[in-house]
């Protein structure tokens, strides 16, 4: 028993031994593979995909002559004692003060084709009346500038397109497709930062579908370092195709800290087809004024989850022809499906002006489908300007309901609103600033059109359309209010 039981502790022994020496040759192989994949990371350059690109990316430096200052230039106060030393002194020193005199801006772009067709931002070649465009030198030749005409400019997007005169055909890049680029994926920033000539830098996507201020816009964030003078520069992936127009920088000193934006490359496609195409841009127009769905206003509608756009108002356009109603929630345009008010905003300025598109909406309890033929946004907004705001609301009282007080609308509030002699409504004359209502926005001069989606003319309208929601179980009332003829939905608590 004794000669079996050490025979055991033999053979465990062993195993143990035979044990590590498998660990450690395995730790030795992962050492070395490592050290096999360091090295072949340090070895590893962008240079080679910089050298084939470079010679597509260009500086650009605009010109434009600023009139001189005429007049007292306000130095010191007009009757000060020493009015007469300065006004002295600028006879003697500031003659040249007072002339025309040119201010020089430095920016970035790529070349889109060989015969000379250019993209940058916008904002860098705004009022310029001079443009000029460098190319990278490379392989030691010399520096090469051509003068630069625009054909076209979008302030939505803030895309320029040049165009330039070559005596040869011109090295240029493609777009990518920005769709796929993901969250982590290596990019590389070209341009003229600072006006300290050609430069590259490398980062990744850090975010992606960024909106800064714009209804189109959908930017790429990088942390790939961006600054003052690589506006209008290319955002390349690995394969070297353009994802992005480097335009905006966040940052509290003008330098870059690593959050950079670069304009999506597939809204710049379209925006610059249409630039060669046209020299402006022609977006599709549907016609209507529209918020997002919050979840009260999904409640109070019967839908079952926040989503869509909500119609506030169907001014004389496309929509109105086909017969879309303020109320109705768009759920799908041109068979596809309406996130939000930004994604239908996007969709509906891709769609070709004049194309009939499939509209499904959310009405009275059910889905519709409407065809609405696309007229041109550009048009429309230009239709749109001069219109006067209206002046403050009356204070004449009436009811107090949901924190409102409320009076109905009467030729004399007609007059004072400056409202048409045919709208109707209850006007709010003030708002409980603790309530709900004055928590979303509501104020006094507000007119409410609708409640429950049916129209409002008298108080008891308004009580009878909150004892319906209430014996459909609703929890909220959902008003159709304007404001300077501006319509907007809210949904508030019945319960306030």
């Amino acid at each position: 028993m004794q000669a079996h039981a050490r025979s055991i502790s033999v053979q465990r022994d062993d195993g143990v031994g035979f044990m590590r020496l498998m660990w450690l040759a395995f730790a030795g192989m992962l050492l070395v593979l490592a050290q096999a994949v360091a090295a072949q990371a340090r070895s590893e350059s962008l240079a080679p995909l910089a050298e084939k690109i470079s010679p597509a990316v260009v500086n650009i430096t605009t010109s434009t002559l600023i009139e001189g200052q005429t007049g007292p230039q306000g130095i010191v106060p007009e009757g000060s004692p020493f009015e007469d030393f300065f006004r002295e002194f600028q006879d003697r020193e500031g003659d040249d003060e007072n002339r025309p005199r040119r201010s020089n801006a430095l920016g970035s772009g790529f070349v889109i084709s060989e015969d000379g067709y250019i993209v940058t931002n916008n904002h860098v070649i705004a009022e310029a009346d001079e443009i000029l465009v460098e190319f990278f030198p490379g392989d030691g030749q010399p520096k090469k500038e051509l003068p630069a005409k625009v054909i076209g400019t979008d302030e939505k997007t803030d895309i320029a397109l040049l165009k330039v005169e070559a005596s040869g055909p011109l090295k240029y890049v493609k777009f990518g497709d920005s769709d796929i680029a993901r969250v982590g994926d290596w990019v590389i920033a070209m341009g003229n930062p600072l006006g300290q000539g050609f430069s590259v830098s490398a980062g990744i996507v850090s975010a992606r579908n960024r909106e800064l201020s714009g209804s189109y816009d959908d930017y790429i964030q990088t942390d790939a370092a961006i600054n003052r003078g690589n506006s209008g520069g290319p955002l390349f992936n690995m394969d070297g195709e353009v994802v992005g127009v480097n335009t905006a920088i966040l940052s509290p000193n003008g330098g870059s800290i690593g959050i950079g934006f670069s304009m999506a490359s597939n809204v710049v496609v379209k925006v610059v087809d249409q630039l060669r195409e046209f020299g402006e841009t022609r977006r599709g127009w549907l016609g209507v004024r529209i918020q997002d769905v919050t979840e009260d206003m999904a409640e109070a509608m019967g839908l079952e989850k926040p989503g869509g756009a909500l119609i506030s108002d169907v001014p004389e356009g496309p929509a109105k022809e086909a017969g879309l109603l303020a109320g109705d929630v768009i759920l799908s345009f041109d068979g596809v499906e309406v996130e939000d008010t930004r994604g239908l905003v996007r969709l509906v300025g891709e769609t070709t002006v004049g194309k009939s598109v499939r509209v499904v909406v959310h009405r009275d309890e059910g889905t519709q489908t409407v065809l609405v033929t696309l007229g041109r946004r550009e048009d429309a907004e230009r239709s749109e300007e001069g219109e006067e705001d209206a002046p403050d609301a009356p204070t004449e009282e009436n009811a107090d309901i949901l924190g409102l007080m409320i009076s109905p609308l009467t030729d004399t509030l007609r007059t004072d609103l400056g409202l048409d002699a045919e709208a109707d409504g209850l006007v709010v004359t003030e708002v409980d600033e603790a309530s709900e209502a004055f928590a979303k926005g509501l104020r006094a001069g507000d007119l409410i059109t609708e409640a429950g989606q049916q129209k409002v003319t008298s108080i008891d309208d308004l009580e009878a359309r909150m004892e319906e929601a209430r014996d459909a179980g609703r929890k909220s009332l959902l008003l159709l209010v304007r404001r300077s003829g501006e319509p907007r939905f809210v949904a508030l608590s019945l319960t306030e």
